[in-house]
């Protein structure tokens, strides 16, 4: 008994003691009445809201961002993405002087927080004790001060994407224990200092997005710890040094969109065994490229395109294990065979070269091959092209596998009087029911101009559809769709009118530092307007387009239809005669295909990152709420009939905007074209007849089976998949709807995307997108869903898979019924519908890809000649 009052006595005094150390540390960890009267200042200069610093609470304990030493000394301050009071923001500025009092401050980081104006002398004078300083995206101004180089402790220095001018100060490379050091996004200019040599222990550089000049200093070799190298869109000139191959330790190579020449060192690759990301794209590089890229083990990311790189693909059959691989080799001159070096990509894009030859199997299914020299593959280059090239070349060209024309004997004149009178008999045949099929229509054509010319001259007139118009003639000022306009307004109305100069100006004179990408419709250039607001601008070369159609359905659209799920339009530029300049808000995230893979920007992990499935969810669900307002809540329908990844515009929060409107236009007849327009259809675009689902189909289903491709991408990550043709997208069909079953949820994980992790209620959600997105590509347009539908159940994705409908029979076909307003009934529908093919063959997996491709899924001929596997896709254009 005596013992045991002793232990209970024993464990009392050790928790005791454990209860004062506790105290004492806590007590010594409270911050110096100096530094606590300094971070005050501080919070009163920044405008710091009270619920992260409030007035009462102790730095070093109650202080979001603050971190303190055993002796109360602040050593950590972040206040990223912090906001400011309301009086705060009335008149922001860099004000932190009251930081000079806290002397042992190792980590100022302030990135995303407003802090405009020059960045403060004081920081390099006072200090000094500093090794982490993080400015980025703070609306700095000004240069970058010389007496930087006082903080010889100095480990990290970010001052990203802000508005700092001026050249690189000397003294910058004497900080000689920096291992981070991005300046990139700025208006940085004059030369690299060839002393940035000197900085031994750099592992990351980032200079990309500025204006600097001149040639690359060789010196940058001299960095062996170097792991990532990005100097892209700068105004660089000259050639690739080849002391560049001393680092050994690089996994990063980043050099595109500067005014390069000449060949690459052939040994540039020979040391660098480690290189994961090589972009030389639009560098002009030519000659041959060098063999020891194709070697490089950890290769996953490889963009050349935009060169004048001339030779063959190297026939290697060794093989790597990469996880993604994504080549992108257009608009070069590379020529010869496919090579079986394009096995280890998975991803592939080879257009606007001279490649000939057949596609082999191992080349992915969705590979862009258009503008080549090769057997099978349509959009291929003319054979006047093809031969005169390889000619040059001294080599011989296939003929595309035929064989050369040969001479034909004469034919005697009474065979050849005979042909022409056949030919003369079926033509004067096929004239004749031309006009007897034209003439009606001609005459109801002519009719109806004369009514539409008749009500246009009245005060209440309407523009009858989404299309061109005169730049001088008005548009009414609708929002929404509905109803008729009694205000009219003119295209000088429509957003800020910007002079030529203006925008030229806010592009940098339209350089390819800017340009964002070149579209079908109009090269898009990024800009920043004299107001500081950063916008899109789109440049049409009339000249080059066969009509100003595309833009002046754009300006139609935008002057009477507005939603926040559709693109803000700012203005445009209309002065020119040859190019009109449209302009539009700038989206952070860019586009889908540029968004859904990332380049991490973490010290710590360098590598290829995707969209976690709750964005994906938002964005698809974004994007089918923007359809279904053009859909259902304009009247008549606008059928976008531009839809695919790179249509789908993400902000910094990865809200959807919809954008690409160049071919929008009304539904006409609730969908249902006429009799007589469906039999010039068989005569005149029998092509169409095999691809029914096409731009020329401008219906509202057409939109949803578009969609249905976008939802596709999002599970599976292959991007590319709404880009591709549509022979090549049947293909894709064929592997991916034998894994979406309405019983059973397991086979989606076989085309899930591998990078993304879910649990089994995301999983379920995933599920529920298959079962959407398969309704959507119904063959039968007829049997699609409805936007508004799809948008409830993008909303409920789980009602999809859990709930069943008692009534769900009459929804069989869904997508052609219309008189349901019951969200039960159209959840309970997606599972039961039989109208989908793939659904309706349950004995097995064979079965039902079967009884998709006789139900429609199939029609139409292969461009590529085989049946072969899918892999990951991925548009390198966006990368």
């Amino acid at each position: 008994m005596t013992d045991q009052k002793k232990t209970i006595l024993q464990l009392f005094f050790f928790f005791l003691l454990l209860l004062l150390e506790s105290t004492l540390e806590q007590q010594t960890s409270s911050s110096s009445p100096v530094e606590k009267s300094a971070l005050l200042v501080l919070r009163s200069s920044l405008g710091l809201r009270g619920r992260d610093w409030p007035v009462k609470g102790d730095p070093c304990l109650n202080w979001n961002g603050v971190r303190c030493d055993q002796n109360g000394s602040v050593t950590h301050i972040n206040i990223s993405g912090f906001r400011r009071t309301r009086v705060g923001n009335q008149n922001p500025q860099f004000s932190v002087d009251s930081l000079v009092s806290l002397t042992r401050l190792a980590s100022f980081n302030a990135s995303r927080f407003s802090l405009p104006g020059p960045i403060p002398v004081l920081l390099g004078s006072s200090l000094l004790t500093l090794r982490v300083l993080d400015l980025s995206s703070c609306s700095i101004t000004g240069t970058i001060p010389a007496n930087l180089s006082g903080l010889s402790r100095l480990t990290v220095l970010d001052l990203s994407n802000n508005s700092i001018q001026g050249n690189i100060p000397l003294s910058l490379t004497s900080l000689l224990n920096l291992s981070f050091l991005d300046l990139s996004s700025n208006s940085v200019d004059g030369l690299i200092p060839a002393s940035i040599g000197a900085l031994s222990k750099l592992q990351r550089l980032n200079l990309s997005h500025n204006a600097l000049s001149s040639s690359i200093p060789p010196s940058l070799g001299d960095m062996s710890a170097l792991v990532e190298l990005d100097i892209s869109f700068n105004d660089l000139s000259g050639s690739v040094p080849s002391e560049l191959k001393e680092l050994r330790n690089l996994q990063t190579l980043v050099v595109a969109g500067n005014r390069l020449s000449g060949s690459l060192p052939p040994d540039l690759f020979s040391f660098m065994s480690k290189l994961q990301i090589v972009d030389f794209r639009g560098c002009g590089f030519t000659a041959v490229l060098p063999s020891t890229l194709w070697s490089l083990p950890d290769l996953k990311i490889l963009d050349l395109s935009g060169n004048q790189f001339s030779n063959e693909l190297p026939n290697s059959t060794v093989s790597f294990g990469s996880t993604v691989s994504l080549l992108n080799m257009s608009e070069n001159m590379f020529y010869g065979n496919l090579a079986l070096i394009l096995r280890r990509f998975r991803v592939v894009d080879l257009t606007r070269n001279y490649f000939q030859g057949k596609v082999p199997d191992f080349v992915p299914i969705n590979a862009s091959l258009s503008n080549n020299c090769l057997q099978g593959p349509t959009s291929q280059r003319g054979l006047s092209d093809c031969s005169s090239f390889y000619s040059s070349k001294g080599l011989s060209f296939d003929n595309f596998g035929q064989q050369p024309a040969q001479e034909k004997k004469p034919e005697s004149p009474w065979l050849s009087h005979r042909i022409k009178v056949i030919i003369a008999a079926v033509g004067g045949s096929i004239l004749v029911m031309l006009i007897l099929i034209l003439l009606p229509i001609t005459v109801n054509f002519c009719v109806r101009r004369r009514n539409r010319s008749s009500t246009s001259t009245r005060p209440r007139g309407r523009h009858n559809g989404v299309g061109p118009l005169p730049p001088d003639e008005t548009l009414p000022s609708e929002r929404g769709g509905g109803g008729g306009g009694g205000v009219s307004v003119n295209y000088a109305s429509l957003g800020t009118s910007f002079t030529y100069q203006q925008l030229l100006n806010a592009t940098k004179e339209f350089g390819d530092a800017n340009l964002i990408k070149k579209g079908r419709s109009g090269d898009l250039f990024k800009g920043v307007l004299e107001s500081g607001v950063q916008v899109v601008v789109k440049r049409i070369n009339l000249e080059l387009m066969k009509s100003n159609e595309a833009y002046l359905t754009e300006l139609d659209f935008f002057s009477r239809f507005a939603h926040p799920r559709i693109v803000p339009f700012v203005g445009k530029c209309l002065e020119n005669t040859t190019q009109k300049l449209l302009v539009y808000k700038y989206m952070m995230n860019r586009d889908l295909p540029s968004s859904l893979f990332y380049k991490s920007s973490s010290l710590v992990d360098d590598g290829l990152k995707s969209l976690d499935w709750i964005t994906r969810l938002k964005i698809a669900l974004g994007a089918a709420e923007g359809l279904s307002y053009l859909h259902h809540d304009c009247s008549p329908s606008i059928v976008h009939r531009d839809i695919r990844a790179s249509s789908i515009l993400l902000d910094d929060k990865f809200e959807v905007r919809l954008g690409s409107f160049s071919k929008a236009c009304h539904q006409e007849n609730n969908g249902r074209p006429k009799k007589i327009a469906r039999l010039l259809s068989r005569l005149s675009q029998s092509s169409q007849e095999s691809v029914p689902d096409s731009p020329a189909t401008a219906t509202c289903a057409y939109d949803v089976y578009c969609f249905g491709k976008i939802l596709l991408e999002l599970i599976t990550g292959k991007i590319g998949i709404s880009s591709c043709e549509e022979p090549q997208f049947k293909k894709i069909l064929t592997e991916i709807m034998p894994h979406i079953s309405s019983q059973d949820k397991e086979p989606v994980t076989n085309i899930l995307d591998q990078s993304l992790l879910v649990d089994e209620d995301l999983l379920e959600e995933v599920w529920a997108m298959a079962i959407v997105a398969r309704s959507c590509l119904n063959p039968k347009p007829t049997r699609r869903p409805l936007m508004r539908h799809v948008v409830q159940a993008l909303e409920n994705p789980l009602r999809v898979v859990r709930e069943d409908s008692s009534e769900s029979e009459r929804f069989r076909t869904i997508g052609s019924s219309r008189g349901s307003s019951s969200s039960g009934r159209v959840f309970g529908s997606w599972r039961q519908s039989t109208s989908d093919p793939v659904a309706a063959g349950t004995s097995s997996l064979l079965s039902q890809a079967e009884g998709f491709a006789r139900s429609g899924g199939m029609t139409g001929s292969s461009t590529r000649g085989s049946s072969r596997g899918a892999s990951s896709r991925r548009n390198m254009k966006d990368v």
